[in-house]
């Protein structure tokens, strides 16, 4: 049986995710109104904000996008912890991830819990013209896309673990 302590490192986790997701949306928020861009690195890496009311690259679904994608977050969060509980203590990274996962998942729904408006992105990666640009993204987003190449490596190393096992009861 694991300690309560184990269970609570997801939920700590999943709040750091949250707190600098909502920190950095908050900043953005202030920083950028009026349509203000901020250069970072020339027009390379610069700040914009965007407000997002679908999904990733903008994944609209009608005018219940809202309400659709905040029961995908809620369910996506259920799963996480449930795979959080599953996964072996000595998986740290498969259990990072799935934290990390989740937490960006909290964050942007969060935005949908706010503002009918949508996900607040800020950060704006790419080349002129538009069309060579990455879609606007936030630090949740970031989240989402690290904690899963984390969770896919772990379970690449778990299958290629038991493709040896199996080899070695056979060889």
């Amino acid at each position: 049986m694991r300690s309560a302590a184990e269970g609570g490192r997801f939920w700590i986790l999943l709040i750091v995710v949250v707190a600098l997701d909502r920190v950095t949306k908050v900043m953005a928020e202030a920083a950028l109104a009026g349509d203000r861009i901020i250069n970072v690195v020339g027009d390379v890496f610069r700040l914009r904000l965007v407000y997002n009311p679908g999904a990733a690259f903008g994944i609209h679904v009608g005018p219940y996008s809202r309400w659709f994608f905040l029961v995908v977050a809620i369910v996506a969060v259920w799963l996480l912890r449930r795979m959080w509980i599953e996964a072996s203590p000595t998986d740290t990274l498969r259990r990072w991830a799935v934290a990390i996962v989740a937490g960006g998942a909290a964050g942007n729904m969060i935005d949908r819990v706010l503002s009918s408006r949508g996900v607040i992105d800020f950060i704006d990666v790419g080349l002129q013209p538009a069309s060579l640009r990455w879609p606007t993204f936030n630090v949740a987003d970031i989240a989402v896309t690290c904690g899963a190449v984390a969770l896919a490596i772990s379970l690449w190393r778990e299958d290629a673990e038991r493709r040896r096992a199996v080899q070695a009861d056979t060889g």
